[in-house]
C-alpha cells in the first residue's frame, strides 16, 4: 500500500487510519530524510492534526475525500500557511509567515490529503541539480553520491524514496521532468495555465508551470484531476472546464497516432537513453518519426526569456544582497539582467513561429515519444560532461529536451524507465495543449505492459 489511490482507499474502507499512515510516514522521514535532504520544513503537528480530522469525518459517516489520509509534500515554493515560503532562498527566510495555502496544496487538503511538509529546490527554481547552497544538496536515492536533479530535486527524491507517495513540483524549462527522470519517478507538467499558481513563487512567470510527480499514473491522473479548475487568484489559469482524465485512463490507444522525435532529439544524447525510447516506442509498435523544425533555436530563446524575467524579477536584492544569494543563482541572474530588451523581443517573437511550427507537427501526430535528459543522473559536484564528443556544462545540458516544449507550455509527462543495475532515466510523452488525456493514456498502456515503473528505492 504504498501509491496514493491505494492509501485512500483503504483510509476510507476504515482498514487504516489517516493517523497511522500519517504516523508511518512521518517515520519514514525520520529514518531516511538525513540521507537524502529532500525536506526543508517537517509539518508534523499539524500533519497529525489533520489526519485527525480526516478520521472524524470517517467516523460520522462524512466523506473525506478523493486523496483520504495521503501524505504530500510540496516545493517550498508553494505558500502553506503559517510557514514561510523559502522558494530555496535564505533572503525570502526573512519573510513573514504566508496567510494562505496555495491554491493547489488547498485544494489536495479538501480531497482529504494530509499535508507533512515542505521540499528542497535550487534557489529561486533556478537550476537542474538541487545543490543547495544554503540548505545542502538533494541526493538521488538510487545513489546517494548523485544528483537528484532539479529544481524541483527534494520533490522527485521524497517519492523515490517513498518518503510520500506524491508531491508536487514547478517546472519552468523541465524542473518537474529532470528531477523525476534522474530519480525513477513519474512527473507531470500539465500545458501552461491549466492548473493554477496562485501562492506559488514565481520564477519566469510567461514560462512557469505547476504539477505532481509520484509513483503511478493513476496517481498521476488522480492529482491532475483534483488539481484541475480555474481560479480567480491566479490570472493566467485557464477558464475552460475540467477534463477529468483518470476515467479515461484504461481506454485503448490504437485511435492515438504516436511517432518518436528526431532530429534534435537523438543528438547529443547517450546511446543508453535512446536505448530507453526506443524501448517505450517497440512496446507501443511506433515506427513513424518526426522532426520539430528549429528546436536547437527554441531551446537558446528560453535562455533568453528565463533569463530576463527571473533577473527582473530580484533585481531589488541582486542590487543591495548580492552576497546572500547562491553564487550561481546570482551570476546567472545577472546576466540575465544584461541582456538587450530588443533580444528579450525577439525571443518572444521567434517563440510565437516555434509554437506555429510545432502546431503544424500536431497535425499529423497526437503523441510524440523523446528522450527527457542525455544522461542518467551525474555525480553531486560534477561541473562537466561529455555528450557527443565534446565537454559540456552540466547544470544547463540536464535540461536539453526539456525546455524546448516548455517554451510554448505543451503538456509532458516523464515516465521512469528502470534498468537493473543501472541508474533509471526518463522518457517523455508529449501532446498539444490541452491534450493531457492522450499522454496519461498512452503511459496507462505502458505501466500495464510493465515498460514504466517506479519502485521505492531502499
Amino acid at each position: 500500500m504504498n501509491d496514493a489511490v491505494s492509501i485512500s482507499s483503504a483510509v476510507r474502507e476504515g482498514k487504516v487510519s489517516a493517523v497511522e499512515v500519517t504516523k508511518a510516514a512521518l517515520a519514514r522521514i525520520a529514518t531516511h530524510n538525513h540521507l537524502i535532504n529532500c525536506f526543508t520544513t517537517i509539518t508534523a503537528e499539524t500533519a497529525l492534526t489533520d489526519a485527525a480530522l480526516i478520521d472524524r469525518e470517517i467516523a460520522q459517516g462524512n466523506k473525506p475525500g478523493t486523496l483520504a489520509g495521503v501524505p504530500f509534500a510540496v516545493k517550498n515554493l508553494f505558500d502553506i500557511a503559517g510557514l514561510t515560503t523559502l522558494a530555496g532562498s535564505k533572503i525570502n527566510a526573512e519573510n513573514p509567515a504566508a496567510s494562505l495555502d496555495a491554491t493547489a496544496v488547498a485544494r489536495l487538503k479538501q480531497a482529504g490529503a494530509v499535508l507533512v511538509g515542505a521540499l528542497n529546490m535550487d534557489e529561486y527554481a533556478y537550476g537542474f541539480v538541487t545543490e543547495n547552497s544554503h540548505y545542502g544538496a538533494t541526493h538521488n536515492p538510487h545513489d546517494l553520491q548523485r544528483v537528484a536533479g532539479g529544481s524541483s530535486g527534494g520533490s522527485a527524491a521524497a517519492v523515490a524514496a517513498g518518503l510520500v507517495p506524491l508531491t508536487l513540483g514547478s517546472d519552468t524549462n523541465g524542473s518537474i521532468r529532470v528531477p523525476a527522470a534522474l530519480c525513477g519517478v513519474f512527473g507531470f507538467k500539465p500545458t501552461y495555465g491549466r492548473l493554477s499558481r496562485a501562492g506559488v513563487a514565481l520564477f519566469s512567470s510567461s514560462l512557469d508551470h505547476i504539477g505532481p510527480l509520484a509513483r503511478s499514473v493513476q496517481d498521476i491522473a488522480t492529482v491532475f484531476d483534483v488539481l484541475q479548475g480555474e481560479d480567480d487568484r491566479d490570472p493566467i489559469c485557464t477558464k475552460r472546464p475540467p477534463e477529468l482524465v483518470l476515467p479515461q485512463l484504461k481506454q485503448d490507444i490504437s485511435d492515438i497516432r504516436i511517432a518518436i522525435a528526431a532530429d534534435y532529439f537523438t543528438k547529443g544524447a547517450e546511446p543508453e537513453v535512446l536505448a530507453a525510447v526506443q524501448k517505450v516506442a517497440d512496446a507501443i509498435e511506433v515506427t513513424e518519426y518526426v522532426i520539430i523544425p528549429e528546436t536547437h533555436r527554441a531551446r537558446a530563446a528560453a535562455f533568453v526569456i528565463t533569463a530576463s524575467e527571473g533577473a527582473n524579477l530580484h533585481l531589488d536584492k541582486l542590487r543591495c544582497r548580492p552576497e546572500d544569494f547562491d553564487s550561481a543563482t546570482r551570476d546567472r541572474f545577472l546576466a540575465g539582467a544584461l541582456i538587450p530588451s530588443s533580444w528579450y523581443l525577439q525571443a518572444q517573437r521567434f517563440r510565437k513561429w516555434y509554437r506555429d511550427r510545432v502546431r503544424e507537427v500536431f497535425q499529423n501526430v497526437d503523441v510524440i515519444i523523446a528522450p527527457t535528459t542525455p544522461i542518467s543522473a551525474p555525480l553531486i559536484g560534477q561541473q562537466t560532461m561529455i555528450l557527443d564528443g565534446e565537454e559540456i556544462l552540466v547544470r544547463p545540458h540536464l535540461g536539453l529536451f526539456t525546455q524546448p516544449l516548455s517554451f510554448i507550455g505543451l503538456p509532458v509527462l516523464s515516465v521512469p524507465i528502470q534498468r537493473q543495475n543501472a541508474l533509471p532515466l526518463g522518457v517523455q510523452l508529449i501532446a498539444a495543449p490541452y491534450n493531457e488525456a492522450l499522454i496519461l493514456r498512452v503511459a496507462a498502456t505502458l505501466e500495464a505492459k510493465g515498460v514504466i515503473t517506479s519502485p521505492i528505492v531502499g
